[in-house]
């Protein structure tokens, strides 16, 4: 796969859960080349490595949600299991205690995709941060705006009376 090709796959499997962006198992499993199943007893059998800021555990209606809204994880419909969701410190900390090559590699990749978000999110602040400052600015231009056009009506009213000469001769 193509470096750009992959982080953009997997841009769209990071979901914002719970405040954070995440990864479901079965993605991360997917992308690392293992079954679902193998992962998650990885996860077990190494509980201290995944405190609640790497992973935590869908709750139904999160995973209700989920598979309503993520075509690709349908699957999961039907299954008994409540999904995890993996943080990216937890998608890293997967790839180190699977240990194969495929998943070492590709968490390179997810760790990028990660940041990419982490960017746009950053830029999309920036962005609306100034866009507030100019809403400010252009707030206060058109009260002054709307000042000076009042000065001139004022004046254009008592101003002085110019006097209109006769046309013709006298």
């Amino acid at each position: 796969m193509a470096g750009t090709s992959v982080i953009n796959k997997i841009d769209n499997r990071i979901l914002f859960i719970r405040g954070q962006r995440v990864m479901i198992d079965a993605d991360i499993a997917e992308l690392y080349g293992v079954p679902t199943k193998a992962l998650n007893q990885a996860v077990k059998r190494n509980p201290g490595r995944f405190p609640a800021d790497f992973m935590f555990q869908l709750n139904e209606v999160e995973k209700d949600e989920v598979v309503t809204n993520c075509d690709h994880l349908a699957r999961l419909k039907f299954s008994k299991a409540l999904p995890h969701a993996f943080t990216e410190h937890g998608a890293i900390m997967l790839a180190a205690i699977l240990n194969t090559p495929r998943a070492v590699e590709m968490s390179t990749f997810v760790v990028r995709a990660f940041i990419k978000l982490r960017e746009i999110l950053s830029v999309r602040k920036e962005l609306s941060r100034k866009f507030e400052e100019l809403e400010r600015k252009v707030g206060l231009h058109d009260e002054a705006i709307k000042a000076i056009i009042q000065s001139i009506r004022g004046l254009m009213e008592t101003g002085p009376k110019i006097k209109k000469r006769k046309i013709g001769f006298k």
